[in-house]
């Protein structure tokens, strides 16, 4: 049997961890009673800094229950650094796979175990797929299939309604983690890694307890990091859109000149510029700010400060 860690990365979500956590823990010995994993794997529940009692829940988990190990992060980090932590505390450990997903449990715990079962098919990579979005809003159903189009068309590979529920197993989480990068977006990295791959799909829930932390800026930020760790067509987008308005500004300047020396115009001929300039200035200033990402991405990249620092660890 193979050993098996889960890891939950966890932040401010005091309300609904302790119901979830029983949760995982009941499903968790199941799958040890019915041979599915080792008698050493382990529940990694991450604290990604919270302010709230969430370490504290976490802490008393990892002392009172021996499947479970609490890893604290000495600031927070973000979703994404959270995860990372746990994924590479769990290859330090020689893990034999893990598993991620958010302790909400909006993820399908359903099909874990269908996820394990494709592991031992010989798949390194098990992505959890969601089959409909009908417990999202219009706008966010709407603004994932428009970003999901968006990265196909810059080249970028992602599985679609895929997040960060999935199984790795140790050999591919060890290539994973040679990708050192300070902008972490795990949707488009593991893909890059190319060991065999499977899929399961599911219906994600409704949160049950709490709120979700994942606001619509943290979603945009997530999807600008997206774009511009594995993609330069936006650059190329810019010399393009330069190229462009140049030939409308002599188009403009062009065509204006016979209407004004023509007499067809009948007022200044600067009433018509302004329209178009104030465009060109929009369209530059978007410009300029898409530079100034990549930018601004190189300069921490060049940096490599550290990803997180551990504060504690409870329940080894």
């Amino acid at each position: 049997m193979k050993t098996l860690y889960w890891i939950f990365p966890c932040y401010n979500e005091e309300e609904c961890l302790p119901t979830t956590s029983a949760t995982i823990l009941a499903k968790f010995r199941e799958f040890m009673d019915e041979g599915l994993i080792a008698k050493d794997s382990k529940v990694i529940l991450v604290n990604d800094g919270s302010k709230d009692k969430t370490w504290d829940i976490i802490a008393s988990l990892a002392k009172s229950e021996p499947e479970v190990i609490g890893v604290g992060l000495s600031r927070n980090k973000g979703h994404q650094y959270a995860v990372e932590a746990g994924l590479r505390y769990a290859y330090e450990k020689k893990a034999d796979y893990t598993i991620t997903m958010d302790v909400d449990l909006q993820d399908d715990i359903g099909v874990v175990k269908a996820m394990i079962e494709e592991h031992e098919k010989g798949f390194d990579v098990v992505y959890g797929v969601r089959n409909d979005r009908a417990t999202d809003s219009f706008f966010k159903r709407f603004t994932a299939n428009a970003y999901y189009r968006l990265m196909s068309k810059f080249g970028v590979e992602m599985i679609e309604n895929a997040a960060d529920f999935r199984l790795i197993s140790h050999r591919a989480l060890g290539a994973l983690l040679e990708y050192h990068e300070a902008n972490l977006f795990l949707r488009g990295l593991v893909p890059q890694v190319g060991y065999p791959s499977s899929r399961v799909e599911y219906k994600r829930l409704e949160r049950q307890q709490g709120k979700t932390h994942y606001s619509f800026t943290k979603m945009l930020s997530l999807a600008t990091d997206g774009i511009t760790a594995f993609s330069s067509k936006p650059l190329s987008i810019i010399g393009k859109t330069g190229f462009a308005l140049c030939l409308l500004s002599v188009l403009a300047m062009v065509v204006f000149s016979i209407l004004n020396g023509t007499g067809v115009l009948a007022f200044s001929i600067y009433y018509y510029l302004f329209p178009f300039i104030s465009l060109m200035t929009g369209v530059l200033a978007l410009c300029m700010q898409i530079l100034g990402l990549y930018i601004g991405k190189i300069n921490i990249e060049t940096k490599k400060r550290p990803h997180y620092f551990i504060k504690d660890i409870v329940g080894e």
